[in-house]
């Protein structure tokens, strides 16, 4: 039986439209499918036949290929979005890539590194021009001038900033040790302009900070989509590479904050407070960090954008 007639890769593609994935997402989903049934085609098998020897055998494959760690997890993804919707469509009884990804590190290359894009402050400050609304520009100057993480971000409600220091209360999370980040000036005047403008939209009555079109907390998925279509806009994101240091995400306006203010010279021990950073020396335990020291070493490094 010809493959084309094996699966529906067009109702594949409609279902990643349902659960929200942008159109680059799945032409990549795509792409990492098509590739697996070429693989499989030279065993004489089609994906509703394959099992998990199979997709062991192709990632090595790829491997084989100079393919990095990130890229075989991303064809993995790819493969188990794919059997995820054949199980729902009742095709297939199990996902065979679970117990695949679980071994994931064994084709790590020896002394290769994930590394997150890192953009110049220059870059920084195209990236929040190039968004409209003031919403996407008020949550990625957070994101860039406090260096949360990005449930971090869509979790914060209204009443969590404290507008006397210009300070934001997180909720607490197992990940964090300090609960407490500051913002610059930058930062609060999109934040005062959203804060104008929310009440006019859907959902404006709910505590979350930031809403959706809909009304509602808005999702890391819509915030995914908000980042990676300013970052092609500007040529910040290629969503066509697999590589990672070719993708600008949220978490790399964590990476952004971190580096640049230890290279305008913040004192570790204050960026790691600012992070959350579990304590991990225990000279460490006894280093007390006052706020207010913080606050005031924060504004003196923290870069600015000059938007």
């Amino acid at each position: 039986m010809a493959m084309a007639q094996e699966i529906d890769l067009k109702a594949f593609a409609s279902d990643c439209r349902t659960r929200g994935l942008i159109p680059e997402t799945i032409k990549l989903y795509l792409s990492h499918v098509r590739s697996f049934q070429a693989f499989l085609q030279a065993r004489e098998k089609v994906i509703l036949q394959a099992d998990r020897l199979d997709i062991r055998d192709h990632i090595e494959d790829l491997r084989a290929g100079g393919l990095r760690a990130k890229s075989l997890q991303m064809h993995l993804t790819a493969l188990a979005s794919l059997y995820e919707w054949l199980i729902f469509e009742g095709q297939v009884s199990r996902n065979p890539v679970h117990e695949v990804r679980s071994r994931l590190r064994q084709y790590k290359a020896e002394g290769e590194k994930q590394t997150h894009k890192l953009i110049s402050i220059e870059e920084a400050a195209e990236l929040v021009e190039a968004m409209v609304d003031i919403r996407d520009k008020a949550m990625v100057l957070v994101l860039f001038k406090t260096g949360i993480r990005q449930g971090e971000l869509l979790s914060l409600d209204i009443d969590d900033i404290n507008w006397k220091d210009q300070s934001i209360t997180l909720k607490p999370a197992k990940k964090r040790s300090n609960r407490k980040v500051f913002f610059d000036d930058e930062a609060a005047y999109y934040l005062k302009r959203w804060l104008e403008v929310r009440g006019a939209r859907v959902g404006a009555g709910g505590p979350a900070l930031f809403t959706s079109s809909h009304g509602g907390r808005l999702r890391k998925t819509a915030l995914g989509d908000v980042i990676r279509k300013a970052g092609i806009r500007v040529n910040l994101h290629d969503a066509r590479s697999d590589r990672m240091e070719d993708h600008f995400s949220a978490h790399c306006c964590r990476h952004w904050f971190t580096t640049y203010l230890l290279r305008a010279g913040m004192r570790r021990e204050y960026v790691a407070w600012l992070r959350g950073d579990a304590i991990k020396e225990a000279i460490d335990i006894y280093f007390h960090v006052s706020p207010e020291d913080v606050r005031r070493e924060y504004l003196a490094h923290i870069p600015q954008l000059g938007i």
